[in-house]
């Protein structure tokens, strides 16, 4: 997949915010359409959110009813982003983009791209080869010692945009429970499993995620300054 950018014109610079504490859902699509009404009314800086989630299943506007395989396993929630099923939880890293597209080219499929492209070059940092699939969003590894032709997947992609402005985001698996997809079927796919860092034998902590994501969106995304006021 070719390297992809989307800078603003203006340079300015993204708000970079890392949540300590796991963060309920609920909480997080409220701030989330808070953050998004304020940018699109009073053009205030743009964010990226990351953070974990307890662990939950939430379903995006394309889910279907036979995918939630277990629906008392765990907390469902309705997102509103695109999408299907998907699992969010400790171990897991969640990065919510709430940016301008206005400023960024006004294209919502350049947007998804260059997320991907963010996400393998992330990935690229601990010798994890991720890959995008036509026709799938997310990123993927291959896995030949599963057997011929084997991928599975180690980020989900969920985004919704509203008068222009970009909100949800990304999933990275470093180490959750694998065990808690049990209740779904991940993004509505049957004939392929999902991974970690952890999963692949890559051992690394949050903050060293985090660095590298910093890392990837000032190449793709442009500069970034950390937030010291609490989102």
């Amino acid at each position: 997949m070719p390297d992809a950018t989307l800078f603003r014109t203006d340079d300015k610079p993204v708000a970079w915010q890392i949540e300590d504490e796991l963060v309920p859902y609920p909480l997080a699509l409220k701030k989330m359409k808070n953050q998004v009404a304020e940018m699109a009314a009073n053009g205030v800086q743009e964010r990226v959110w990351l953070l974990e989630h307890p662990p939950l299943y939430t379903a995006g506007t394309s889910a279907k009813t036979d995918d939630l395989t277990d629906p008392d396993f765990l907390p469902v929630f309705e997102a509103g982003r695109g999408g299907q099923y998907t699992y969010h939880g400790p171990g897991q890293r969640v990065v919510y983009f709430m940016l301008d597209l206005r400023e960024r080219g006004r294209d919502v499929r350049a947007f998804v791209r260059t997320m991907e492209s963010l996400v393998i070059d992330t990935l690229a940092q601990f010798n994890i080869e991720g890959y995008q699939v036509d026709g799938r969003v997310g990123v993927w590894v291959k896995r030949p010692d599963k057997g011929f032709g084997k991928e599975d997947k180690i980020a989900a992609i969920g985004v919704r945009v509203s008068r222009w402005i970009s909100f949800h985001g990304i999933s990275i698996n470093l180490n959750p429970d694998l065990g808690d997809y049990k209740g779904i079927v991940p993004c509505g796919i049957t004939d392929q499993g999902v991974t970690s860092f952890e999963d692949l034998g890559q051992l690394a902590s949050m903050p060293e995620l985090d660095s590298a994501l910093k890392l990837s969106f000032e190449r793709h995304f442009g500069p970034i300054e950390i937030s010291k006021a609490k989102f």
